[in-house]
Formats: C-alpha cells, sequence, structure tokens
C-alpha cells in the first residue's frame, strides 16, 4: 500500500522519538508543522518510546519544552506496558523493579506491589523481576536480580535495545544488562514487553479501542519499530532520518510498509 492510502486509512500515528522527530532536543526539519498537519488531519498522535528510565510525565515535559506537544497527544513508554501486564496478571504477586526511582515510584502509584530494596538486600525472593533502563543501576541491583532469576522468579525485562541514542559514545541500555545476567545466572527473560514484542502493541490496541490496521507505525530503526508494527499487523513507515541507512535497508529481513527521508515528507501526502 503506498504511503497516501495509509494516512488516509490510520486514526492513529505511533510515533517513535529520537531519529524520528528530533536528533537528542533538536528538531528534525520543520516537525513542529509536520505535527500540526498530522492532527489537523485527525490523526492522533501517540509518543511510543523503548526508554523505560522515564515516566510518562517526565516525557510530557521534554516534549513541551521542545514545542512538540499538544492536548489530546499521548506518550506510551514500555515502562506502562509492563506496568499493565503486571497489573492484569501479576496483581496479587511481589515484584522486584530494577529501575530509577521515578519509575519506581509510578509503579507503586499504579498499584504494582513492590520489594523494597532492604529486603531483597537481606535475600528476599519476588515473585518477579523487573529490568528496566536504571541509570543509577548498581553492583547491589544486579546482585539481587541476579539471584532471584537463578531462584525461579518470573523475569520480565522492559524493552530489548542494546543501547541508548546519544551524540557521542551510546551508553548500554536493557539489551546490555539482558546479557551480562545471561552470563551470571544462564538465563534470559521468560518476557520482553516493549518494542518488537506484541505485549506493548496489545496494551496500545486496548488503550486506544482501535483494530490493527488503523494504526500507523514510524519510526527510525528497523529491528525494534518496524518489526514492533509487523508483529503487531500495524501498517509502517520507515524514516530515514535516524538510524538506517540505505544499505542496512537494502539487506535487512525487516520490510517496512512505506519508507520517506523524514516523517516531514509524509505532509504532501495528507
Amino acid at each position: 500500500m503506498d504511503i497516501q492510502s495509509v494516512l488516509r486509512e490510520i486514526s492513529v500515528v505511533l510515533l517513535d522519538m529520537d531519529g524520528t522527530i528530533y536528533l537528542d532536543e533538536t528538531p528534525i526539519g520543520d516537525m513542529q508543522n509536520t505535527l500540526r498537519a498530522l492532527r489537523k488531519a485527525n490523526k492522533q498522535l501517540v509518543y511510543c518510546t523503548n526508554n523505560s528510565s522515564k515516566t510518562a510525565e517526565e516525557y510530557v515535559r521534554k516534549l513541551k519544552r521542545i514545542g512538540f506537544w499538544e492536548d489530546g497527544d499521548l506518550v506510551y513508554t514500555s515502562g506502562m506496558a509492563t506496568q499493565e501486564y503486571l497489573n492484569a496478571f501479576y496483581a496479587d504477586r511481589t515484584v522486584y523493579l530494577v529501575g530509577t526511582e521515578e519509575l519506581r515510584s509510578d509503579f507503586a502509584q499504579k498499584g504494582v506491589k513492590l520489594l523494597s530494596e532492604s529486603d531483597a538486600d537481606r535475600g528476599v525472593i519476588a515473585d518477579v523481576c523487573v529490568l528496566a533502563y536504571d541509570t543509577s543501576l548498581t553492583f547491589g541491583k544486579l546482585k539481587n536480580i541476579n539471584r532471584m532469576i537463578v531462584r525461579g522468579a518470573y523475569y520480565i525485562a522492559t524493552h530489548p535495545d542494546d543501547v541508548c541514542p546519544s551524540k557521542e559514545v551510546f551508553p548500554p541500555d536493557v539489551g546490555s544488562f539482558i546479557r551480562l545476567l545471561e552470563c551470571s545466572s544462564g538465563k534470559m527473560p521468560d518476557l520482553i514487553c516493549g518494542k518488537p514484542f506484541t505485549v506493548m502493541g496489545d496494551c496500545l490496541k486496548r488503550k486506544l479501542g482501535i483494530e490493527s490496521n488503523r494504526i500507523l507505525m514510524v519510526g527510525d530503526r528497523l529491528h525494534t519499530d518496524i518489526r514492533f508494527g509487523v508483529n503487531n499487523r500495524f501498517h509502517t513507515l520507515l524514516v530515514m532520518s535516524g538510524e538506517t541507512t540505505a544499505e542496512v535497508l537494502a539487506y535487512s529481513p525487516d520490510r517496512p510498509e512505506c519508507v520517506l527521508n523524514s516523517l516531514n515528507d509524509a505532509v504532501q501526502y495528507l
């Protein structure tokens, strides 16, 4: 299906952020007006990120600072999908969360029964352990979650990204933490919630109340954004403004439905 037909069919646009609408905090081209044009065409904008180090409220503040936020927009993170999964399937179970203090506070406010760090240090084993993008990660936290994984706690990771985008050297992300824990525990996560997997897609469809064919996933990464769209039967748009090069696209098994140099190019098809 061509981009014009896709844009005519969909009512929700899931937007990856870094590399798709901005680079760090610098908008890509005339992105503010592009987002306004999408809203004017009655497209619901959902800022969809794997980064679980920040809460939705923190992202809203960032998007307002850049000038991208308007009433009616939504933010959805892999951390939010993980919260929903826990509340749906492990509501009465204790959870050990390796994450930032902001994320811990957000999980607790959403009703997740968190094991305290002091209890974890004393050797208490939670029913479920969750590995998020913890920018305050310590050896103590790694030792605690490793012990729980080995002892049989159900093991969830918020997302699989190896690195987090940055202007200079990319810092390690959850995917790198997963490999470290695989070496020490011999185990991989029982479940990963974020892109490209289906937990986050199912949560979004329930939240938005629409079918897959009404959703367009826009991103710059083939193995997360585009694969996420394909796995969830969303329409997909790859933008060449971030990570993916023409050479990588040519040899990748992940095939986007549409490709544009930038999301800004979509305006002419609305």
